[in-house]
C-alpha cells in the first residue's frame, strides 16, 4: 500500500471507491463501473435444461457479466447462481487454449493440422485392421443443435461407424424410451406454463430447487393465474429442498416408484375415478391394462413395497385423479434407475387413465438435464436419423438420404452401440479408439475402477474439449474446443424451446467452435467433406439443413429462424405453416399421437426389487444427485470462485440415528465402501433429509469420486444407469467396522419384495402369462 493510500485510511477516507464505485448503464441501471461493459448480446444459458434468456456483458472483447433476461418467457429475468456467474468460467485457468498431442508422455501444443493429421491417420489405420465400427465416438448435451448435427453426421455417414452415443444417455435416455413406447416418439409433451396452470403438481424424483431452480418461478405464478394455490406432490425417498416447498410430501423407499404409480392406478380404476371417454377415444391397450394392474398392484401390497400407508395411497390417488387439470414432472430420480424406461411409462399410464395430456395444465413432462439435451435427441444422430427417423425404417432412410443428398446405402440399417456398450466392447479389443467430445467419464460414469482399466486398453484416446477434464489429462490428443459466448447457434431446452445462443467474444487461443472442428476434420477424409459439407460452412448454413430434414416430423424446426427465435425469446416446435410462432403442448384432440393407431399405448409394466440389498456388511443404501453450486463434474463451475466456496467437496448425508452408530457429528470425516471401490475423506452432514439406513452424496467432485462406488447396472432399454440405488458401508474413525446390518430396518420392504415374487412366479404359471406379461 503506498503512502497515500496508508494516508487516506489513517485519515477514514474510502480507498476502495473506484473499486466498487456504480455507474448507470442503459439497460440493466447501475452496474459495477469497473466492469462496465461496452456491450450486452442477447442469448441463452449453456447449464441445464431449462433454457433461460440472458445477456452477456463484453469489455476490451471479454466476457465480465452475465444478466437475466427480463423479456425471456423461462426465466423472466432471473437467474441461478451458475447463470449469475457464468461468465466467468469462459476464460478459466482450466481451458485449454490449443490442440495438444501427448509426446513422451507429456502434453505439448500442436497446430490443428498436426492434431488433425495425427488422429485420422491413426483412426484410418484403425478401421482398417478392425473394422469401421472400431472407432466410437460419446458425445455430449452441452453442444449447439447445429455442431450435434455435424458431428453425428460426420461419424456415422464419413467415418461410417454406429458406435456413436452421447452422455445423454446417463441422464436423459429413459425419458426419450419412455416418450417412445407410450406416444411413438421422443418428445416432452407439456410445457413451462403447465406449472402455473394446473391444479395439482406431481414432481417424482425431481430436486428442482438445486437442479432446476428457475422453474419454481412457474410454480410460484400459479395462485395468481389461477386465484388459488396448487396442491404440491412431492415424490422423493430424501427430503429434498423441493420437498419443503410441497403440500404433501411422499417418502417412499428407494427405487419403488414404479410400484407407487402402479398402485395409484388401482385405487383410481377400484374407485371408477379414472376418464372413461379419454381413455376410449386417445388410447389403446387398457383391456390388458387395467387386467394386470388389478391383478399384481392392491394398495396393502404397494404399501409394503413403498412403505406409504394405504389411506395415503388413497389419499394421493383421490387428489390428482379429481383435480381439474394435473401436471406430472420428473428428473434424474425416475432416469437414472434399470427401470427407469418403464416408469416414466408409468407416470404417463396414471397421466391417461386420468385425462391428463395435452390441456392447460396437464402433461406428464420431463425436465431435462444439459443445455441441448433435447437437440441431440432430435438431430444429434444417435439413437435415431436426425428429426426422429427410425433407423430401420427404410423409407425413412430413403428420405433423409434424398433430402441431404448421400446414397441411401451409407444410412445405417440400426443403431449402433450405446454408452456402456461402447465401454464394454473396449473391454473386449473391439473398439480400439475412442474420441469424447465434451464430457467427462472419469468422473460421471459408474463403476469407475472397471471404466479406467477398459481405457487403458485403447489404441487412441481422443478428448475434444474446451477445457482440461479429467479425462483430457489421460488423452493421446486434445481438440481444443471453443465454450458458450465463443460461438452460435441454438439450444432446444426441456419444453421443446429452441433458443439462439449468440456469439460474444472471440475464441480463447487457437480455440475452434466444434463445428469448425467437425468440419475442418472432415477434409483429412477423401471425398467426405465434399459429399456432407460441401455447403455448410456456416452455423446458420447447417440450421437451414436441419430445417430441411425436420420438415413435416413432429420435432420440426421449418418455420424458424434465427430472427424469429430471438425475437419471440425461443420458439416450442412444431414449427411450420400451421404453427407460425411453435406450438406449447403435444398429443392434444387435434394432435394424434405418432403410433399406429393415433392413439397412446397403456402399458402393462412391472416394479422389480433392487438387485443390490442392504445385507452384512453393506447395511446402508446410497443415493447420488447435485447440488445447486455446481454443475456435472466441475469442469465448468469448479474454477469459479463464489460457486467453489459455497460448495468445495463432497459430503454425505447421514441419519443421526446412523451418525450415533459410527460417533460422528458434522464436520467429521468417514469413508464409504462398497463391492466396487472406496471413497476416503468424506464430510458428514447430519440431515434429517435421509432416513436411517440411506445416505446421500452429490456425484460432482473427482476427490471424493462417489462413482467408485457406483453400480454398473443399466436399463436395458434405454441404457441409462442406475445411479441412485446400491448397497455400502460407511468407517468412521470410532467405529472403522462400520455400522452392523439390522434386518428389521426393511422388514416391510422385504416382505412387499417375497409377496410380489410369490404373486409373479404364479402369474409366469398360469394359462394367461402371455396376456398378463404383454
Amino acid at each position: 500500500m503506498s503512502f497515500i493510500d496508508k494516508a487516506k485510511q489513517f485519515l477514514g477516507l474510502d480507498i476502495k471507491e473506484d473499486k466498487y464505485a456504480l455507474v448507470d448503464d442503459p439497460l440493466f441501471g447501475k452496474v459495477a463501473k469497473a466492469k462496465a461493459p461496452d456491450k450486452w448480446v442477447r442469448t441463452t444459458c449453456g447449464y441445464c435444461g431449462v433454457g433461460c434468456g440472458m445477456y452477456i456483458g463484453v469489455k476490451d472483447g471479454n466476457a465480465v457479466y452475465t444478466k437475466g433476461d427480463p423479456l425471456h418467457p423461462v426465466n423472466m429475468g432471473t437467474l441461478c447462481p451458475k447463470g449469475l456467474s457464468e461468465h466467468e468460467m469462459v476464460r478459466a485457468d482450466n481451458r485449454v487454449a490449443s490442440p495438444l498431442i501427448r509426446k513422451n508422455g507429456e502434453f505439448t501444443p500442436a497446430g490443428w493440422d498436426e492434431a488433425f493429421s495425427k488422429v485420422s491417420s491413426e483412426f484410418k489405420r484403425i478401421q482398417k485392421e478392425h473394422g469401421k465400427g472400431a472407432v466410437a465416438v460419446i458425445s455430449t448435451g452441452q453442444l449447439l443443435t447445429e455442431e450435434f448435427y455435424a458431428l453425428g453426421k460426420f461419424v456415422q455417414l464419413g467415418l461410417g461407424s454406429s458406435n456413436y452415443d452421447g452422455n445423454t444417455t446417463l441422464c436423459m435416455a429413459s425419458a426419450v424410451m419412455g416418450y417412445k413406447q407410450t406416444f411413438g416418439s421422443d418428445g416432452p409433451t407439456g410445457c413451462y406454463e403447465d406449472f402455473s396452470k394446473a391444479d395439482v403438481i406431481l414432481l417424482i424424483g425431481a430436486n428442482i430447487a438445486d437442479n432446476h431452480p428457475i422453474l419454481k418461478l412457474h410454480i410460484a405464478k400459479n395462485k395468481k393465474m389461477t386465484g388459488k394455490k396448487p396442491t404440491l406432490i412431492v415424490v422423493d425417498p430424501r427430503k429434498s429442498k423441493t420437498s419443503q416447498m410441497a403440500d404433501i410430501f411422499v417418502p417412499l423407499k428407494p427405487r419403488s416408484d414404479l410400484a407407487l404409480l402402479n398402485g395409484l392406478c388401482y385405487i383410481i380404476m377400484e374407485q371408477g375415478w379414472e376418464d372413461e371417454k379419454f381413455i376410449r377415444e386417445r388410447t389403446n391397450g387398457y383391456k390388458e391394462f387395467r387386467k394386470h394392474i388389478m391383478k399384481n398392484y392392491p394398495p396393502q401390497e404397494v404399501s409394503h413395497i413403498t412403505g406409504i400407508d394405504v389411506k395415503e395411497l388413497y389419499n394421493l390417488a383421490k387428489i390428482y385423479a379429481t383435480a381439474d387439470a394435473a401436471m406430472s414432472a420428473w428428473t434424474m430420480g425416475v432416469n437414472q434407475s434399470s427401470l427407469g424406461t418403464d416408469t416414466v411409462s408409468a407416470i404417463c399410464n396414471l397421466a391417461l387413465i386420468t385425462g391428463n395430456l395435452g390441456r392447460e395444465g396437464a402433461s406428464p413432462m420431463s425436465i431435462t438435464g444439459q443445455c441441448n439435451a433435447m437437440g441431440t435427441r432430435e438431430f444429434g444422430f444417435t439413437s435415431s436419423i436426425p428429426g426422429y427417423r427410425n433407423f430401420t425404417n427404410a423409407q425413412d432412410r430413403k428420405d433423409f438420404a434424398d433430402i441431404i443428398g448421400v446414397p441411401e446405402e451409407i444410412i445405417p440399417t440400426k443403431r449402433g452401440y450405446a454408452y456402456p456398450q461402447i465401454i464394454d466392447a473396449i473391454k473386449r479389443g473391439e473398439i480400439k479408439a475412442l474420441w469424447v467430445v465434451a464430457t467427462n467419464p472419469l468422473v460421471s460414469y459408474p463403476d469407475q475402477n472397471a471404466l479406467r482399466e477398459a481405457l487403458k486398453k485403447l489404441d487412441l484416446l481422443v478428448v475434444q474439449d474446451a477445457f482440461m477434464s479429467d479425462t483430457a489429462q489421460i488423452a493421446d490428443v486434445v481438440f481444443s474446443a471453443a465454450t458458450w459466448s465463443e460461438k452460435e447457434g441454438c439450444y432446444t431446452n426441456s419444453e421443446r424451446r429452441c433458443n439462439y445462443a449468440k456469439k460474444a467474444i472471440e475464441p480463447l487461443g487457437t480455440t475452434k467452435s466444434d463445428l469448425d472442428i467437425v468440419v475442418e476434420f472432415s477434409k483429412y477424409f477423401d471425398g467426405v467433406h465434399g459429399m456432407l459439407f460441401k455447403e455448410l460452412s456456416t452455423p446458420e448454413d447447417v440450421f437451414n439443413e436441419i430445417k430441411k430434414v425436420s420438415k413435416g416430423q413432429l420435432c420440426d424446426y421449418s418455420g424458424m429462424s434465427y430472427g424469429l427465435i430471438e425475437e419471440l425469446g425461443g420458439i416450442q416446435w412444431p414449427c411450420n405453416e400451421k404453427a407460425p410462432k411453435g406450438t406449447q403442448r403435444l398429443y392434444s384432440e387435434e394432435m394424434p399421437c405418432p403410433t399406429a393407431d393415433g392413439t397412446a399405448n397403456l402399458l402393462p409394466l412391472d416394479w422389480q426389487p433392487l438387485s443390490e440389498m442392504q445385507c452384512k456388511g453393506l447395511p446402508l443404501i446410497l443415493n447420488t444427485g447435485r447440488t445447486v453450486e455446481q454443475f456435472h463434474t466441475r469442469t465448468k463451475t469448479g474454477s469459479i470462485g463464489i460457486l467453489d466456496n459455497l460448495a468445495p467437496e463432497a459430503w454425505v448425508d447421514l441419519s443421526p440415528k446412523d451418525a450415533a452408530k459410527l460417533k460422528v457429528k458434522s464436520g467429521d470425516r468417514i469413508a464409504l465402501s462398497g463391492t466396487r471401490g472406496r471413497v476416503d475423506d468424506v464430510i458428514v452432514k447430519i440431515s434429517g433429509t435421509v432416513r436411517e439406513g440411506n445416505i446421500f452424496v452429490p456425484f460432482h467432485y473427482n476427490e471424493q469420486l462417489i462413482n467408485n462406488i457406483t453400480i454398473p447396472e443399466f436399463d436395458p432399454k434405454s441404457f441409462e444407469p442406475n445411479y441412485k440405488q446400491c448397497a455400502v458401508q460407511l468407517h468412521s474413525e470410532a467405529v472403522p467396522e462400520g455400522i452392523a446390518f439390522e434386518e428389521p430396518e426393511i422388514s416391510g420392504y422385504l416382505e412387499g419384495v417375497k409377496v410380489h415374487k410369490e404373486r409373479n412366479t404364479v402369474k409366469e404359471k398360469s394359462p394367461d402369462a402371455s396376456v398378463s406379461k404383454s
